[in-house]
C-alpha cells in the first residue's frame, strides 16, 4: 500500500512539474499564492553556493550536488538543487547565496573573506547544524577547507538585520536543518569509540604478550613482572609503537631463567599473531561498548535539536511575519551510501536519531497554520527501498568518482561532470555519499511542491 502510494504520488509531481505547479484543476492555471521572493535557511542541502570560490570554484564546484550545467550530457545535469528548482515553480528570482567565503588554508586556495551579498536570500550553508556553530569542515575540526558553517539561528538573524526586522509576509521560506547535527555527533561517537577501542585493545596486546612470553620461564611469575616492566617502560618513550614495546617485551622474557628459547621467532612469532588477535578482539568490544552506552546522548541531542529548530520557527521566523514557512524533516539519512557502509547497531542509532528529530518537528509545529511540514523521510525512505517508480536507477553508490585523483575534496562540493564515474549515471539518488544528485533533488522539488499544492500554497 506504501509502495502504491509514493508511485502515485511520483506520477503526480511529474503532472504538477508540467503544469507549472498551478491550480490543477481543468482550465485555472491560476497560482494560488503570489510569492515576492524565496528564502532558504538550512545546510548543504539547500546551498547555492556559499563555498564557491577560490579553489572550490577553480574546480568547478559550489553546490553539493553534481555542479555545472552538464545538460549536454545528460538533460538531467542541470547542476541545480531543490531550492533553486523551487524558486523557478513558484516564479521568483533564482536563489543566489547570502553569504560567500571560506576560513581555511590559504596555501591550498580556501582561504576568501566572507561576503555578505545583498539582496541574496539563500542562507543555508553546507555543514550547518542547528545552533551550534561548528559543524563538519569547519576549521576547529581541523578541516583544510574551513567552511563558515553559519548555524540556523545566525542565518535567521543575519536575514531579518538584512530587511529590518521584519519579513514582508509574502515570503516562501523553506528550512530543511538537522543533517549535520547528525553527521557531527555521529562523527565524534566514532572517534571516541574507536579511541576506547584503541586503549582497551593495546591493553589487551600486552596483557597477553607478556604472560605468553613469561609462560616458558623457571618463574613465571616473576618473569611476568619483568616483562611487564620492560613493555610499560618502551611504551612511555616518544613514539612508541607496538613494535618497539614487543621488542622490548622479548628481549626482557628471553634473560628470563629458563626461558632463552623465546627469542627465537619461531617461538614468539605465534605469540605475538596470538596477542594481536586478542587485542582486536577486545577492542572491537571495548569499541561497540562504548557506542552503546552513549548512543542515547545522541537521540537526545537531536531531539534537542529539533526543540531548538522548532523554537526559530515560531520565535523567528513565524513571530516577525512569516506567513508561509516550509519545514522538511530529515530524509532517511540510514538509507544513504554512507548510512549503508554503517554497521547495523549504528544504522538503528541513525533511525533512532533520525526519528527523535523529526518527532520533536512534528509535536512542535502541530497546529501551526503557517507552516507546512514536509515528510521528506518518508519519500526518501520508499526511494530506497522502491526505486523503480521514481525512475531512480541506483540508490546506494555515489554517482561522482571521489577518488582523490578525480576529486582532490572527495565530496560533491567538487564533483561536475568531469569527474562522474563512468557510464550513465543520470537517475542515481546521490552524488556522493550522503547528498543528492540534480534529479534526486528534481523529485525533492516536486514533492515540496506537491505539499505545497495540498496545503493551498501554490
Amino acid at each position: 500500500m506504501r509502495h502504491t502510494k509514493f508511485a502515485l504520488a511520483a506520477m503526480a509531481l511529474a503532472v504538477l512539474a508540467g503544469c507549472g505547479g498551478t491550480d490543477p484543476a481543468p482550465g485555472n492555471q491560476s497560482v494560488k499564492v503570489k510569492y515576492s521572493a524565496q528564502v532558504s535557511f538550512g545546510d548543504s542541502l539547500s546551498d547555492v553556493g556559499s563555498y564557491a570560490v577560490g579553489t572550490v570554484a577553480a574546480l568547478k564546484g559550489g553546490k553539493f550536488t553534481i555542479n555545472g550545467d552538464n545538460t549536454a550530457i545528460n538533460p538531467t545535469f542541470t547542476g541545480k538543487n531543490w531550492t533553486e528548482l523551487l524558486a523557478a515553480q513558484i516564479g521568483v528570482a533564482a536563489p543566489c547565496a547570502a553569504v560567500t567565503g571560506l576560513d581555511g588554508d590559504a596555501s591550498k586556495g580556501f582561504s576568501v573573506p566572507a561576503k555578505a551579498n545583498a539582496g541574496c536570500y539563500g542562507y543555508a550553508m553546507g555543514g550547518s547544524r542547528v545552533t551550534n556553530p561548528v559543524g563538519p569542515n569547519n576549521k576547529l575540526t581541523g578541516s583544510a577547507l574551513g567552511a563558515l558553517t553559519y548555524p540556523v539561528a545566525t542565518q535567521i538573524a543575519n536575514h531579518l538585520k538584512a530587511v529590518g526586522g521584519k519579513f514582508k509576509g509574502d515570503e516562501l521560506v523553506l528550512v530543511m536543518a538537522g543533517g549535520n547535527d547528525a553527521l557531527f555527533q555521529l562523527g565524534a561517537l566514532s572517534s571516541a569509540a574507536t579511541a576506547a577501542g584503541t586503549a582497551a585493545g593495546n591493553t589487551a596486546y600486552v596483557s597477553s604478550l607478556v604472560s605468553q612470553l613469561a609462560a616458558g620461564a623457571t618463574s613465571p611469575l616473576t618473569a611476568a613482572q619483568a616483562i611487564g616492566a620492560a613493555a610499560q617502560t618502551a611504551a612511555a618513550q616518544p613514539g612508541a609503537t607496538q613494535t618497539t614495546i614487543t621488542q622490548a617485551a622479548i628481549g626482557a622474557a628471553a634473560v628470563q631463567p629458563g626461558n632463552s628459547a623465546v627469542a627465537s621467532p619461531a617461538v614468539y612469532g605465534p605469540m605475538v599473531t596470538k596477542a594481536t588477535a586478542d587485542a582486536t578482539a577486545a577492542g572491537n568490544k571495548a569499541g561497540a561498548d562504548y557506542a552503546a552506552a552513549h548512543g542515547p546522548e545522541l537521540v537526545t541531542a537531536m531531539a534537542q535539536a529539533g526543540t531548538e529548530l522548532v523554537a526559530l520557527v515560531k520565535n523567528q521566523l513565524i513571530a516577525n511575519g512569516a506567513n508561509f514557512v516550509v519545514v522538511n524533516n530529515l530524509p532517511d539519512v540510514a538509507t544513504t551510501p554512507a548510512g549503508r557502509a554503517r554497521d547495523a547497531a549504528t544504522q538503528a542509532l541513525i533511525n533512532a536519531m533520525v526519528a527523535a528529530f523529526n518527532t520533536a518537528l512534528s509535536n512542535g509545529l502541530s497546529g501551526e497554520a503557517k507552516v507546512l511540514l514536509v515528510d521528506v523521510f518518508a519519500v526518501s525512505h520508499d526511494q530506497a527501498t522502491n526505486p523503480g517508480p521514481y525512475g531512480l536507477t541506483n540508490v546506494s553508490e555515489p554517482a561522482c568518482d571521489l577518488s582523490l585523483a578525480k576529486n582532490p575534496l572527495g565530496s560533491s562540493l567538487t564533483c561536475n561532470g568531469g569527474n562522474l564515474k563512468s557510464g550513465d549515471v543520470s537517475h542515481w539518488s546521490f552524488a556522493d555519499d550522503v547528498h543528492p544528485t540534480p534529479y534526486n533533488n528534481l523529485l525533492l522539488a516536486r514533492y515540496v511542491s506537491m505539499a505545497l499544492v495540498t496545503k493551498g500554497w501554490l
